[in-house]
C-alpha cells in the first residue's frame, strides 16, 4: 500500500473514534492523508478487511468534514473529480458537490450528522445516521452509500435516501437504536457475513420479490421493528403482508445492491406499487442472530425510504 494512504495506526485510531463514539457522532482524532492515485487494481471481491475498515473511516470522515464543518476541500482529497451522483438534488462531479455543500451548510450552520451504524463489503460502504439540521429538531433518518474506486482509493459513486423522523412510532422504538442483545450498533465479526447475507436476502426475496408471506419463517419471535409504522414481533406479520399483497397485487420490488458485514445486512431496492409508479428508493437493514436451537433468524430491522422524484439534477436515477 502506498505511503500516502492512511497508515495502519491512523486507521486503527480513526476506526476506534468512528465505532466507539458512533452514538454521539464521529470526531476524527487524526487527519487522513490524501489517498493515492496508485495502488491496488483489485476488484471489489478482492477488497481486504483492512481496506474495508479504511473505507468506512473515510466515508464517515468525509460526511463530517463536508456537512458539519463545511470543509469542501475534503471532496478534493477523497472523491474522484468525475464522481457519479445519485442524489436527485445534485449533479455529477466534485465541483457540483461543493456547491451543494456550500448551499446546505449556509442554510444549516449547526447541522450535526450523528452516525449510528457503518457497514462495508467489497468496495461499498453504507452509513446509517440521524442528520439534525437545527438543534432541538428530530431531523431525518439518512442512509449514504459510497462505492470506492479500488485503483485510486477514492470515492467514485454515491447514493442516498432520507426520511423525516416522526414524533412517535407504533412500536415504541426510535428509528436508530439497537434493542436486540448485545445492544451494540457495531456489526459482528466478518466470518458471519455470508451466513447473515443468505438469511436476509432469503427473507427479502421470498417476502417482497415473490410476495410470499411464508417468509416470516426467517424472523425470530422477538423480532424488533424500527419502521415507525409497523409493530414489533413476527406473529402478526403474515396477516399484514397477506392483506398488503391483496391490496397491491401489482407490487414490484427490485433488489439493487446488498452490503453485508457480520450480523448486519443492508439491502437497497426500488419499491413500486404498480409498473407505472415512480416508487420509492428504500434501504432495509437487518440484524441476524443465532437462536437457542442453532437457527439463524432476523431479530431486528431498520429502514429509510424516499419517494423517487419526477425530475433530477443528474441522469443516473436513485439506483
Amino acid at each position: 500500500m502506498s505511503s500516502t494512504l492512511l497508515s495502519r495506526k491512523a486507521v486503527a485510531t480513526l476506526v476506534a473514534a468512528a465505532t466507539v463514539g458512533a452514538m454521539v457522532g464521529f470526531t476524527p482524532v487524526a487527519t487522513a492523508s490524501a489517498p493515492s492515485h496508485g495502488g491496488s487494481t483489485a476488484g471489489a471481491w478482492q477488497t481486504s478487511p483492512h481496506t474495508q475498515e479504511r473505507n468506512k473511516v473515510i466515508a464517515v470522515h468525509v460526511l463530517k468534514q463536508l456537512f458539519e464543518h463545511g470543509d469542501v476541500s475534503a471532496a478534493d482529497r477523497y472523491i474522484r473529480p468525475d464522481y457519479i451522483q445519485h442524489n436527485p438534488n445534485a449533479a455529477d462531479g466534485t465541483e457540483a458537490l461543493k456547491d451543494f455543500v456550500r448551499f446546505e451548510t449556509a442554510r444549516y450552520p449547526d447541522l450535526k450528522y450523528n452516525v449510528k451504524r457503518v457497514l462495508a463489503q467489497g468496495d461499498m460502504v453504507i452509513v446509517h445516521g440521524n442528520v439534525v439540521n437545527e438543534p432541538g429538531t428530530r431531523g431525518v433518518a439518512l442512509v449514504d452509500m459510497f462505492r470506492f474506486d479500488p485503483k485510486s482509493h477514492l470515492i467514485a459513486e454515491h447514493w442516498d435516501i432520507l426520511q423525516d423522523v416522526p414524533a412517535t412510532t407504533v412500536n415504541g422504538n426510535d428509528m436508530f437504536g439497537t434493542v436486540s442483545r448485545p445492544r451494540t450498533n457495531q456489526p459482528g465479526p466478518r466470518w458471519q457475513t455470508a451466513l447473515s447475507e443468505k438469511v436476509a436476502t432469503g427473507y427479502f426475496d421470498t417476502l417482497l420479490v415473490d410476495k410470499n408471506p411464508d417468509a416470516v419463517r426467517y424472523l425470530a419471535p422477538e423480532y424488533h421493528q424500527h419502521n415507525p409504522t409497523i409493530p414489533s414481533g413476527s406473529a402478526g406479520l403474515r396477516e399484514q403482508f397477506t392483506q398488503f399483497f391483496q391490496q397491491f397485487p401489482g407490487l414490484i420490488v427490485e433488489r439493487k445492491r446488498v452490503i453485508a458485514e457480520g450480523d448486519m445486512v443492508a439491502i437497497h431496492a426500488h419499491y413500486r406499487l404498480t409498473p407505472e409508479d415512480r416508487g420509492q428508493s428504500v434501504v432495509d437493514i437487518f440484524r441476524v442472530k443465532k437462536q437457542k436451537n442453532g437457527q439463524l433468524k432476523i431479530v431486528e430491522h431498520w429502514d429509510v425510504l424516499q419517494d423517487v422524484p419526477a425530475t433530477s439534477a443528474n441522469d443516473n436515477t436513485m439506483f
